[in-house]
C-alpha cells in the first residue's frame, strides 16, 4: 500500500474511532447517587447488604457509578424509605417492602406473607413464577421500581418476657411486629407495635413493648434483645423469609442506559446470595452463645401454630374482598405455593428431615 492510499485508509479507522467513542461513553456516564436504608449501621448484614450492593455497582462501572449508604434516620426516618424514594428525595433506598402494609397490604407479598413462602419459593415465584410482573404493575402506582435485594431466611418467633402457652396468654400482649403478621396476631388479642429497629430495645427496656422480634439470632444478639427478655420462640410464621428490596425512583431508573439498569440488577442478585449465606453462616454460632447466656430456647405449641394459621386465613379473605389490588395477586400467588409445596415435600422435605436426624452422625 501506497502512502497515500495508507493515509486514506487510516483516516478511515480514525474516523470511525472518532464517531464510536462518544456513543460508548454516553451508554456509562458518571453518576452519583444516594441509597437511604432502613437498618442502623450497628447490623453488618442488613445494612451490609446495601454497602455491598452499592461497592459491586462501582466495581463493575469501573467507579464512574457510584453509591452512597446512609442507615436509617441519617437522611430519612428508617420507615419513610418508601416516600423518599417516590418522592424523589433520593434516587434509592433499601428496604423491607411489608413495612409499608399501612398504605397497602400488597406490598406484603413482595417481602414476605404470614404462612407463606420460604426462601427457594419466594425466589421461584418473583423469578419464574410471575410474581414480578404483578409486582411490578402495583410498584407502578408508586412511582418505584422495586428489585430483590436481601434476604434474611426464615425468622425467629421473637423475644417474649412471659412464656407464651396457651392462645389465651397472647391476649393484651404488646409486642413489636413488621409487617402483616402483626394484624393476624390481633386477632388473637395481641396489641402489636411497629417500631424501627433501633428503637426496639429501649421500648422492651422501658416496658413499652412486651416483647418484639426482629429477624434472628445474629442480630437480635447484637441488638441485645436477651438482656430484657428471656423467651426466645419459634419459629417466626409470619416470615418464612423476608424479601428485602432495592426501591429505584421510577423516573430515574428510565433515566439509565440499559447498562447501568443491568448492573443494578446483577449487583442487587448478589447482594441477594450473600445476605441469606452470611446469615446462615452466622446465626448457628450466634444461637448457642444466646442459649449459653440462659436464654430460653421455646417453640409454638401445635394448638397456637393452627389457632394463628386460621387467623391468617381469614385476614387474607378479608382483604381480597374488599382490595383489588390485593386479590389480583392473591389470586395467582396462592395457587403457585401450594403447587411448590407439593414439589418440596417429595425430595427436599425428605432428605432434609433424614439429614437434620444425622446431626452429629455427618463426619
Amino acid at each position: 500500500m501506497d502512502r497515500r492510499n495508507f493515509i486514506k485508509a487510516g483516516g478511515v479507522g480514525l474516523a470511525a474511532t472518532t464517531i464510536a467513542a462518544p456513543a460508548i461513553a454516553q451508554t456509562t456516564p458518571t453518576l452519583s447517587w444516594r441509597l437511604v436504608a432502613s437498618w442502623p449501621k450497628s447490623l453488618d448484614t442488613l445494612f451490609g447488604g446495601a454497602d455491598y450492593f452499592a461497592k459491586l455497582v462501582a466495581e463493575m462501572t469501573d467507579n464512574k457509578f457510584q453509591i452512597r449508604t446512609f442507615a436509617g434516620g441519617e437522611l430519612v426516618p428508617p420507615l419513610q424509605v418508601l416516600d423518599a424514594v417516590q418522592n424523589g428525595t433520593v434516587e434509592l433506598g433499601h428496604t423491607a417492602p411489608y413495612y409499608y402494609v399501612g398504605k397497602d397490604p400488597t406490598f406484603t407479598f413482595d417481602c414476605t406473607a404470614p404462612f407463606g413462602a420460604n426462601y427457594r419459593i419466594q425466589n421461584s415465584w418473583l423469578r419464574n413464577g410471575g410474581g414480578r410482573a404483578l409486582m411490578d404493575e402495583f410498584y407502578a402506582g408508586y412511582n418505584v421500581v422495586s428489585i430483590p435485594c436481601g434476604n434474611t431466611g426464615t425468622q425467629s418467633g421473637g423475644w417474649w418476657k412471659k412464656e407464651i402457652k396457651t392462645v389465651s396468654d397472647l391476649k393484651g400482649v404488646k409486642f413489636r411486629i413488621g409487617g402483616w403478621g402483626g394484624a393476624v396476631l390481633s386477632k388473637l388479642g395481641v396489641v402489636p407495635q411497629m417500631l424501627a429497629g433501633g428503637d426496639i430495645y429501649p421500648a422492651l427496656e422501658k416496658g413499652t413493648i412486651d416483647g418484639a422480634e426482629w429477624v434472628g439470632p445474629y442480630d437480635d444478639e447484637k441488638l441485645g434483645f436477651q438482656k430484657v427478655c428471656k423467651y426466645y420462640y419459634h419459629p417466626g410464621w409470619w416470615e418464612g423469609q423476608a424479601q428485602l428490596s432495592a426501591y429505584i425512583n421510577l423516573g430515574k431508573w428510565h433515566s439509565l442506559s440499559k447498562t447501568y439498569q443491568t448492573v443494578i440488577k446483577a449487583a442487587a442478585a448478589e447482594a441477594n446470595n450473600w445476605m441469606i449465606g452470611k446469615y446462615d453462616a452466622d446465626n448457628p454460632a450466634a444461637l448457642k452463645r444466646l442459649i449459653a447466656g440462659g436464654t430460653q430456647l421455646r417453640y409454638w405449641s401445635r394448638p397456637i401454630m393452627e389457632a394463628c394459621f386460621k387467623a391468617s386465613r381469614q385476614l387474607y379473605a378479608e382483604e381480597s374482598a374488599r382490595n383489588p389490588k390485593f386479590k389480583k395477586v392473591y389470586s395467582e400467588w396462592t395457587p403457585f405455593l401450594a403447587t411448590e409445596d407439593e414439589w418440596m415435600r417429595v425430595d427436599e422435605q425428605q432428605f432434609d428431615n433424614f439429614m437434620y436426624a444425622k446431626v452429629g452422625a455427618r463426619a
